[in-house]
């Protein structure tokens, strides 16, 4: 299965604007578009890390099954 992600790029007054379409909260901005990327990247980590957080407090001592579901390498 192929999974595709949607960056969108737009120019500000500061430099750009950049942010994934299919995960809210990854969002960044940069001098650049390439600082853009980077820094864009770093925001995906960083949302799917604080989910992660907040899915195991949530989850808390209760029985849970945790499983690798999926790699992507970017």
């Amino acid at each position: 299965m192929e999974m595709k992600l949607t960056a969108v790029f737009r120019e500000s007054k500061y430099g750009y604007i950049g942010y994934i379409e299919e995960i809210p909260g990854a969002n960044t901005q940069g001098k650049t578009i390439e600082e853009t990327k980077r820094n864009l990247l770093e925001a995906v980590q960083l949302v799917f890390e604080a989910n992660r957080e907040i899915a195991e407090q949530d989850i808390g001592n209760q029985f849970s099954i945790k499983e690798d579901f999926a790699v992507f390498s970017i």
